[in-house]
């Protein structure tokens, strides 16, 4: 079931700029250290974290929490390179979120939908 859905879309350049004027206070505030460790291995830094940034602005949306803060929620990649949302600190235990994230030069933009977990039989 469907609990919720969202959508964002960023420019690559406004977190570019963000990162220029305030640096690590700005993406410590945004990403987890395993994001931020993941991004520096990519070769386009600000497409890879203008992704991320679309994806956690897109689940906000679809979870309608306002007590979510940018660092509960942490986007991965699984083993074949699809990305995966992590909600920490236990903020949504019976819930799962599927994202798909997409960039180009000068956007990224992100869908996330929120479904119940299934139960185990």
């Amino acid at each position: 079931m469907i609990l919720g859905t969202g959508v964002d879309i960023t420019e690559v350049r406004r977190l570019r700029q963000a990162v220029e004027k305030w640096g690590d206070a700005f993406l410590g505030r945004v990403f987890t250290k395993t994001e931020l460790c993941n991004a520096k291995k990519r070769g386009s830094l600000y497409q890879h974290l203008a992704g991320r940034f679309a994806a956690k602005e897109a689940i906000f949306k679809a979870l309608g929490n306002a007590e979510l803060t940018w660092k509960d929620v942490e986007i991965l990649n699984d083993k074949e390179g699809r990305p995966l949302c992590r909600i920490l600190n236990g903020r949504a235990k019976k819930l799962d979120v599927h994202i798909s994230i997409s960039h180009v030069k000068t956007y990224a933009t992100a869908f996330a939908i929120v479904t119940k977990k299934a139960q185990r039989a």
